[in-house]
């Protein structure tokens, strides 16, 4: 069993606790929303789970150091874990079920945990490295999942975000082509997307615009589950901005499509 077990199942009790915090302000009508610096969201709900969630490591992992995305790094040294607290704060101020806790811990530069719980959707998906992905409401009830087989793009679902963060890049003539590739689309969106190429029930997914703290926890997971994934330009590194997840066997024909007109 993976060296990890002990992080992964801390990783599971803060999540736990993050979960309770969330649904109980998810549609609250006094929930407080700001807008931060970058125009994006944040709400009361986003700063108390990051808080508690460090406030678990300092006293649970005092040596590690803490990224996440609304208080920055805090500590140093070969371990850190990355915490984003609400992925999809558009989703969770409007009522929209589809948002998460995400939780990763990084070794020597390296993701080794990775947990992703979306309580409104009743889902927890996790993995530590050499131990495989699994989905389900515990570490003792749960199944393993595995990534699809599909090998040819005219047989492969692809599920992403929206257009407009293609477009800002000059790359929507690019997107719209492997869209145009593929049997099916759909925006199932954030982190729901690369849950379902790791589950099989998706072939590929593709998000252009990302923060370090979007993508650490579900690149182990997709990873253990038999997948691949990198940035656009086809580089599996957390610092790209970007994220493309696949069953392993589209990943190269998706990222020629992706860089198709930009090369």
């Amino acid at each position: 069993m993976t060296g990890y077990i002990d992080d992964l199942r801390l990783a599971h009790v803060m999540a736990d606790a993050a979960d309770d915090l969330t649904m109980r302000r998810f549609k609250a009508v006094d929930l407080k929303v700001e807008t931060k610096p970058d125009l994006t969201p944040v709400s009361d709900a986003d700063r108390a789970v990051e808080e508690a969630i460090r406030g678990t490591l300092r006293r649970a992992r005092p040596r590690d150091a803490v990224v996440g995305e609304e208080f920055g790094k805090t500590g140093w040294g070969a371990r850190s874990w990355i915490i984003d607290p609400i992925d999809g704060t558009k989703n969770y101020v409007r009522g929209v079920p589809v948002w998460a806790t995400l939780i990763a811990l990084m070794d020597h530069g390296e993701v080794v945990v990775g947990l992703v719980s979306a309580p409104a959707l009743g889902r927890r998906w996790w993995a530590a490295k050499g131990g495989g992905s699994w989905t389900g409401k515990s570490l003792t009830k749960a199944s393993r999942m595995q990534v699809s087989a599909v090998r040819e793009l005219s047989d492969a679902s692809f599920s992403y975000s929206s257009f407009g963060g293609w477009e800002k890049q000059g790359r929507l003539g690019d997107f719209l082509d492997l869209s145009r590739a593929c049997w099916r689309t759909r925006a199932y969106g954030d982190f729901w997307s690369h849950m379902m190429v790791a589950e099989g029930s998706v072939d590929l997914s593709a998000e252009p615009e990302l923060s370090p703290w979007d993508m650490a926890a579900l690149t182990v997971i997709v990873e253990e589950a038999g997948g691949r994934w990198s940035d656009v330009a086809g580089a599996a590194s957390l610092e790209g901005g970007s994220l493309v997840c696949s069953n392993g066997l589209l990943h190269e024909t998706a990222i020629d499509h992706l860089n198709a007109q930009s090369q």
